[in-house]
């Protein structure tokens, strides 16, 4: 027969692997990586990369 499981430990570590990335992002502190299509903003003439977040998916623009 198995060993008894601690649900309680077994249910803290779920919550706090679930949480590990949301609660940096909704705090303000996203892990930005540069997305790997260039474009180019004509309005202004200059190359706008696009930044996106590795942890939730949130999207932003550089203009360089």
């Amino acid at each position: 027969m198995d060993k008894p499981v601690n649900l309680n430990r077994y249910r803290k570590q779920q919550r706090q692997g679930k949480a590990r990335g949301a609660t940096l992002c909704r705090s303000g502190f996203h892990k930005w990586e540069f997305d790997g299509r260039k474009q180019f903003d004509v309005k202004q003439g200059k190359l706008v990369s696009v930044q996106r977040c590795s942890r939730c998916g949130c999207q932003r623009n550089h203009v360089q």
